[in-house]
């Protein structure tokens, strides 16, 4: 099964670290990243696609894709 997460977060450290976290569980990235400006926070927001490949499971929508 293929699982796809979208992460997104304000362009900080934080943002890198939840990236880099995704990366070392195993998940890919998934094309470019997006940077765009948040109209309501005043600040840029930035969002990553990521994917895994998870043998041996069937996908169902209560899972939790960040467990994986």
């Amino acid at each position: 099964m293929r699982l796809y997460r979208f992460l997104t977060g304000p362009d900080d450290a934080g943002f890198c670290h939840k990236v880099t976290a995704a990366l070392n569980k195993g998940w890919l990235l998934h094309g470019s990243p997006s940077y765009a400006y948040d109209d309501e926070t005043k600040s840029m927001r930035c969002g990553q696609a990521v994917y895994k490949e998870v043998e041996g499971l069937e996908y169902t929508p209560e899972m939790k894709l960040g467990e994986y």
